[in-house]
């Protein structure tokens, strides 16, 4: 399921546009803004990927750590559990502090 960030409803992982406030989700799904602004982030050297421990076996394999500019887009397209993609970004950080 994706999360839209404007107005929090959940839509399914192949929705494009959030079922309540028609944004596109490409855009403005939680996991959307959270990569941009990750990317964007001088602090985070790269991207981490974690999924749940009943994850698929395509979401499974996907697991990792990656350079910003080349992470996957989350939901995984073909993601077959039940409940939809539950993939998370987690930064890694190069400082702390300033």
């Amino acid at each position: 399921m994706q999360t839209c960030s404007r107005c929090n409803a959940t839509s399914p992982d192949t929705a494009t546009n959030c079922i309540n406030c028609k944004v596109e989700l490409r855009d403005f799904s939680n996991s959307a803004i959270a990569l941009k602004n990750f990317r964007t982030n001088a602090r985070v050297t790269a991207i981490r990927i974690n999924v749940a421990n009943d994850a698929c076996p395509l979401c499974y394999e996907s697991r990792g750590t990656f350079p910003k500019d080349s992470v996957a887009v989350l939901p995984h397209e073909g993601c077959s559990h039940n409940h939809g993609c539950r993939c998370m970004y987690e930064p890694i950080l190069g400082e702390i502090y300033p």
